[in-house]
């Protein structure tokens, strides 16, 4: 078992996947430990829905990056060794493969929607790092599920019509080499005193 710190280190936002699932019972894990997150006022509103099937979770990919502008984030680059949809326009899926995914919704109305879901994806990735498995927060969430398509799959989960996806913890095994950590930027932190 690793210290936290050392796990934090260790984690990257793997977008490269072996077409092999993940074992249920850690996916379990991992959603256990996003129930965990920090949460505004001790409120819980955050649902996390597990896709466990992976023909699903590339049909919920391909709606996510459907309506992706691109233009947003021009002059952007993320990777070689693990490109992003910024880096390659020829990719279809916005989850790069990825077996499951679990999908986290907030309230829409809620002020601190955004912050909970994102408490919540960190908790899964530094659970799905400890056991093993490799991940990657996406966002785009809210475009994902608004059409007639997402629309349909949202109610035959039960998801209630106020809540909203606001991201995504992909999860897999790394299809080559781990990533090695990218340098620190400096001037990134102060302590006053």
């Amino acid at each position: 078992m690793m210290a936290l710190l050392e796990l934090i280190k260790h984690r990257r936002s793997i977008r490269k996947y072996q077409d092999k699932q993940i074992p249920r019972s850690d996916l379990e894990k991992i959603i256990e430990a996003g129930t965990y997150a920090p949460n505004a006022g001790g409120g819980q509103r955050s649902i996390i829905v597990g896709i466990h099937d992976q023909a699903l979770v590339e049909k919920i990919g391909r709606l996510n990056l459907a309506r992706f502008d691109r233009s947003r984030l021009a002059g952007s680059y993320v990777s070689k060794e693990q490109p992003s949809v910024i880096d390659d326009l020829n990719m279809k899926s916005g989850f790069y493969g990825a077996p499951t995914v679990c999908i986290v919704f907030a309230q829409k109305d809620f002020l601190y929607s955004i912050p909970d879901a994102f408490c919540c994806a960190e908790n899964m990735v530094l659970m799905a790092s400890e056991i093993g498995i490799s991940s990657c927060i996406i966002a785009r969430g809210e475009e994902t599920f608004d059409n007639e398509i997402g629309e349909a799959l949202l109610q035959e989960w039960g998801v209630p019509s106020n809540y909203i996806a606001r991201c995504f913890v992909l999860l897999g095994y790394c299809d080559g080499e781990y990533p090695q950590a990218k340098p620190r930027k400096e001037n990134r932190s102060k302590i006053i005193e």
